[in-house]
């Protein structure tokens, strides 16, 4: 999916530097994220909620971007359609819980994106594509993610994989389909380039859920809907509760008297600095500088989108404010 907001605001990302000393105590800590309302598109604009990066959180492992939007009813507000738009830097992953989209690249890839079906495009150095719900969706819902490249392969080949996990019954208390990394005995063949896990959990009505996870591995759990007890710590629907790293297990408790459904995303702390501008991830402004201008000139960075009956996007006016990443705390403690 593209961030078409008509002025985009470039984001200094890295991984925060914590203020409490007590490393027990922050890693039994969850922070809850809420989320702000952004409209894509025009007048009848569908709304997404962005969780993913904030003030508060910029990134949890390499996760760098969660838009999470729905039930939308398409007849109301023409659902999702985003011409050809470019992409650096990144990984999209698209997870549905609702609907279908249409997903055209300039790799020549065409594919369906369907409810507990995971497609995953790497930008890398430069890819565009489209993103178009069909007419047989009624109703849109489902979450949009990207995962930020280290240095080393932030200029890899683009590429698209798909993927179908089978969901795995845990416990009884609930349902776990991992469409990457690793969790309750699944494995995703999915190729990453940080260690990443990213799982949809459903939970019973009053269920409790205990998951052993990768303790070098922060946690982020989107609720979609229902009350979720997380490490102690009630979240509601649209929030995302943050586990600093330390945690060997997540203990989730639906307070609802439905079923619930999360997302959890995790991966080891990401330690670059990052820029990150409309659809564009860099690690200076004058990457972003550069990828706009290849964009808007045509060039073969991003190669064309066919199938897609319209124009593309153009970029966003840049700010006019020089940033810079911000340096990296990790590397700031022992200097």
């Amino acid at each position: 999916m593209s961030n078409v907001e008509s002025r985009p605001v470039e984001v200094r990302c890295g991984s925060p530097a914590d203020d409490d000393g007590d490393p027990v105590a922050r890693a039994s800590r969850v922070d809850v994220l809420t989320p702000r309302d952004v409209p894509l598109g025009g007048p009848r604009a569908m709304t997404v909620r962005r969780t993913l990066p904030q003030r508060a959180r910029t990134l949890i492992g390499a996760w760098c971007f969660a838009d999470h939007y729905g039930p939308d009813d398409v007849a109301r507000t023409g659902g999702m359609d985003v011409a050809p738009h470019p992409h650096t830097g990144l990984q999209t992953v698209s997870w549905l819980f609702s609907g279908e989209i249409e997903h055209r690249d300039s790799l020549g890839s065409h594919a369906y994106v369907r409810p507990g079906e995971l497609n995953l495009m790497t930008g890398g150095h430069g890819i565009a594509h489209t993103e178009v719900s069909t007419p047989r969706t009624t109703v849109l819902h489902g979450v949009q993610l990207w995962v930020a490249l280290p240095g080393e392969h932030r200029d890899t080949e683009r590429d698209f994989q798909h993927y179908v996990p089978e969901p795995v019954r845990v416990d009884g208390a609930g349902t776990v389909s991992v469409f990457l990394g690793s969790l309750a005995g699944a494995v995703s063949p999915v190729r990453t380039f940080t260690p990443l896990l990213g799982a949809e959990i459903t939970l019973e009505p009053h269920a409790t859920l205990t998951l052993a996870v990768d303790p070098r591995f922060e946690h982020g759990l989107l609720v979609d809907h229902g009350d979720v007890r997380l490490a102690g710590t009630l979240l509601h629907a649209a929030e995302l509760g943050y586990v600093h790293p330390g945690q060997d297990t997540l203990t989730l408790v639906n307070e609802s008297d439905d079923p619930a459904r999360t997302v959890l995303l995790g991966g080891p702390p990401f330690e670059e600095e990052i820029v990150m501008w409309w659809n564009f991830i860099g690690r200076s402004h004058e990457d972003i500088v550069r990828a706009r201008e290849d964009w808007e000139s045509a060039s073969d960075r991003f190669g064309a989108v066919e199938g897609y009956p319209g124009d593309r996007l153009p970029a966003p006016v840049l700010p006019n404010a020089t940033i810079r990443p911000r340096r990296n705390p990790a590397r700031a403690d022992h200097s």
